[in-house]
């Protein structure tokens, strides 16, 4: 890095930045891509560690949990006079095979609620067709993009589900509502929902530890997935430290 890039780099104003996971490993994983320690803060509710720009929150498991968590840092830190630039939705993941294999990285175009909705004899409708709330939100095209060229990451949708999915019936009926779809978890929805009441941009950053379809613990590969999201936020971090809404 040359000496100007360096005093613009020291000199811009880092932006404040939320990253919600549903457990603690998951987010000590994110915090091992940065060098130094982080600090607790405890909040009502919950409890922050703060590495840098970046504050990292276990939010719990479910959409539920994780958008009352996520909703808790976000308020406490708007009533502080300190409110968020971005949030951050991240952990591991299921991967729809062959498109997203274990151990990649996949950055959500969109945030999906897949299974918010009823079903009927017809088959499933979402919420919006019932005539109520949303069902997906979509990330900054910009972040997405420059997120993606820092990593070699996959950009698709990731799908927010309540029960995980674990036959390859359901893998392939998730994959014909969503052909966009790219990996599965639990709490992406639940983060965008709360970041969207703040006004605050979201995008979700997902690293898969197995396929989508029947469960195979036997196949899981949680410490590969954690590796790369360590890995990820290594190469992440300076994008979203400096990156502001257009």
């Amino acid at each position: 890095m040359d000496l100007q890039a360096r005093e613009v780099l020291l000199t811009t104003p880092c932006a404040h930045v939320l990253v919600a996971t549903a457990v603690p490993v998951e987010r000590d994983a994110v915090a091992q891509a940065f060098p130094s320690p982080a600090v607790e803060i405890p909040l009502p509710g919950v409890t922050l560690h703060r590495t840098g720009a970046l504050d990292l929150l276990a939010a719990g498991v479910g959409p539920a949990l994780a958008a009352s968590s996520t909703a808790c840092a976000l308020t406490a830190a708007a009533l502080d006079g300190t409110p968020y630039d971005l949030v951050v939705s991240a952990g591991i993941a299921g991967g729809f095979a062959p498109h997203a294999p274990v151990g990649s990285l996949v950055i959500a175009d969109d945030i999906v609620a897949a299974d918010l909705g009823a079903e009927t004899p017809d088959g499933f409708l979402p919420v919006t067709a019932l005539g109520f709330g949303t069902v997906n939100h979509r990330p900054p095209n910009s972040l997405v993009r420059d997120l993606v060229a820092a990593t070699g990451a996959l950009a698709g949708g990731v799908l927010t589900v309540s029960t995980v999915t674990g036959s390859a019936a359901r893998a392939a009926e998730l994959r014909t509502r969503h052909p966009y779809a790219l990996a599965e978890a639990m709490e992406g929805f639940g983060v965008a929902e709360a970041a969207t009441a703040h006004g605050t941009p979201v995008v979700e950053i997902r690293a898969v530890s197995n396929p989508v379809g029947p469960r195979d613990r036997a196949a899981w590969r949680i410490g590969d997935a954690l590796a790369a999201l360590t890995e990820g936020f290594g190469k992440l971090a300076p994008v979203l430290e400096s990156w502001k809404p257009a």
